[in-house]
């Protein structure tokens, strides 16, 4: 029997986290239900972040509440990106009253992304999350921590895997105990500019038990190259990747003023890709089209 592979949709949080026009609640809870019927194994629904830094997202509360009502048989994992203690204690919120959430934490291997983007740095990040980790696992909700610019970064250039690897380290650091095996690592190629070389050196920094049972790749496709950084993956043992239906999202540092940056790699992309190196998904292509119709659709109709 093939391996199954993982995949998570980001596009309700990462993919639509960026666009000015308004998106209603509607439509985002809409986007879940049909990401949820396609048989993608976890959809990341929003972040619990202020209005003031994320306008798109400061209808989160409602978006979960919509999910709660949507009463789907076989939901697939909900996560929500909390950004400080605040966000965690309002996803702790939904988690307690019968909506099982996994949160995600954000840092970066890049000092300069992190204080750009976060107004921290990486220590201040990490020492954030701090009070949240023990006590989300105590609670029963998973928890991934994103790594970003894991392979360069728009204002440092390269990064060197060992710069990655240290950064898991200190996250490692933050679980109590033997629950450090319990911690799930996102690194993202947040500008999208790796190449398959540069993928599997930075898997090569890893434990082949950490790449199998710990690590998701989380890619941009700025220059096309995503399709082949999933087979570079795969081959290095990665078995849990990210995708945006529609190919939603991408990070506004990689962009020009006259040109937006594309966004994540589609879903559709990396569930075919997925396939055609002779894995497993449980996902179904034709619903997932379906899914990332909708997902342009609503994108389009908030920017005319």
């Amino acid at each position: 029997m093939a391996q199954r592979i993982r995949i998570a949709d980001v596009s309700p949080r990462d993919g639509l986290q960026n666009e000015a026009g308004v998106i209603a609640t509607s439509d985002k809870v809409r986007l879940i239900e049909l990401l949820c019927a396609s048989g993608v194994d976890e959809v990341e629904l929003t972040s619990f972040v202020s209005p003031k830094w994320v306008p798109q997202l400061g209808d989160a509360e409602a978006v979960v509440e919509g999910v709660k009502g949507l009463g789907v048989v076989a939901p697939p994992v909900f996560s929500v990106l909390v950004p400080n203690d605040q966000g965690f204690e309002r996803a702790l919120a939904f988690h307690e009253a019968g909506l099982p959430l996994k949160i995600a934490l954000f840092t970066a291997a890049s000092e300069t992304f992190s204080k750009k983007n976060t107004n921290a740095t990486i220590a201040e990040t990490i020492e954030r999350f701090r009070p949240i980790v023990p006590r989300a696992l105590a609670a029963g909700m998973d928890v991934r921590m994103y790594i970003s610019c894991a392979i360069a970064c728009p204002f440092e250039g390269p990064i060197k895997p060992s710069a990655v690897h240290d950064v898991m380290d200190q996250l490692l650091e933050l679980a109590e105990g033997d629950d450090w095996e319990l911690l799930e690592f996102d690194v993202a190629d947040t500008i999208g500019v790796a190449t398959p070389e540069q993928i599997e050196s930075l898997l090569q920094e890893f434990d082949e038990q950490v790449r199998e049972q710990q690590m998701s790749l989380h890619l941009h496709d700025t220059f096309g190259r995503a399709a082949a950084c999933v087979e570079t993956a795969l081959d290095m043992g990665i078995a849990s990747f990210d995708g945006s239906a529609g190919g939603l999202g991408g990070c506004p540092h990689a962009g020009t003023p006259e040109k937006r940056a594309p966004g994540n790699i589609s879903t559709d992309l990396l569930v075919r890709t997925v396939q055609d190196a002779g894995y497993e998904t449980g996902v179904d292509l034709e619903l997932l089209a379906e899914a990332s119709r909708f997902a342009r659709e609503i994108v389009d109709r908030a920017r005319a």
